[in-house]
């Protein structure tokens, strides 16, 4: 439990006297690493943060070793949210806006926006892909509705982000739900719903879900640490420029004195002077000649 009140985690469990599952997760060190060195407006920031806090809670569904990548998009002074969870719960993420909009309504940053959904199997060709138009007036409502369309029955989600926090509080009715207890699912979603952020950013599960579903029994899983992922990787850099071919990557070096790459996600900056790019493109040697 030391882990889980010190560091990021999620937290899955299940309503034992009702067909009822949910998650609890709490970004701490790896959402502030996620937004630390970027200045993002206070709003931007508590959106990315959000997507975070959700991205999580459904990453941590992965059975198999991939990935799954969740973009909120559109052609408003808010571009781009990203956000990126593996199955061994590695997160990363980013905002692209315009830092001097005044805009707090999703529909007003994000103007024509939708949703994509992208699941990767490592161990599978391609990758499952899922569009769908933002529905909703804030993060929550837009996957309330994404979760509850995907699986055919009610989801109920709480988010809440601050430069420190980024939390979450999942709900899923499964299908006999109203068959155990035809009240459950509309008592569940009240109590669920006076949650705080202040209480899922300071109390561990163990003392959080019992304090808001008093009179359930509770069944917790074991939780699992959430860690910030976006380790330089210089080899992927040259590998790209090789691609790119020594004229291509010469004409870049004699117009700016460098070859500059900035990785947006991870906000890494990868520099090669003259002689790094003459490393990566060594002289062919000639055939020799026959006599």
């Amino acid at each position: 439990m030391a882990d889980v009140e010190a560091g990021s985690f999620v937290q899955r469990f299940l309503f034992a006297d009702l067909d009822i599952s949910g998650v609890v997760v709490c970004l701490r060190e790896s959402w502030q690493r996620m937004h630390a060195r970027r200045d993002y407006p206070p709003h931007i920031r508590m959106l990315l943060g959000e997507l975070a806090a959700v991205t999580t809670l459904i990453g941590s569904n992965l059975k198999r070793p991939g990935r799954i990548s969740v973009q909120l998009r559109g052609d408003g002074p808010l571009s781009l949210l990203l956000v990126e969870c593996t199955e061994s719960l590695r997160l990363r993420g980013m905002a692209r806006a315009d830092e001097r909009t005044t805009a707090h309504r999703l529909i007003e940053l994000f103007g024509d926006g939708q949703l994509a959904l992208t699941l990767q199997d490592d161990h599978a060709p391609g990758a499952y892909q899922s569009l769908v138009p933002l529905d909703g007036e804030t993060i929550s409502e837009v996957f309330e509705h994404y979760l509850s369309q995907s699986v055919q029955q009610p989801a109920s989600l709480m988010l809440a982000a601050d430069e420190t926090h980024a939390v979450g509080l999942l709900l899923h009715k499964l299908p006999e739900a109203d068959e155990r207890d035809p009240d459950g699912w509309a008592r569940i979603s009240r109590l669920a719903a006076t949650v705080t952020m202040r209480e899922l950013a300071s109390l561990p599960p163990l003392r959080l879900l019992p304090r808001l579903f008093p009179e359930e029994t509770l069944r917790l899983f074991v939780a699992r640490p959430v860690r910030f992922h976006c380790p330089l990787d210089w080899d992927k850099v040259r590998k790209l420029l090789q691609s790119l071919g020594r004229k291509e990557v010469d004409s870049i070096l004699r117009e700016n004195g460098e070859v500059l790459i900035h990785d947006e996600v991870c906000n890494h900056d990868y520099r090669f002077d003259e002689a790094e790019i003459a490393a990566l493109f060594p002289p062919v040697e000639p055939p020799p000649t026959l006599h």
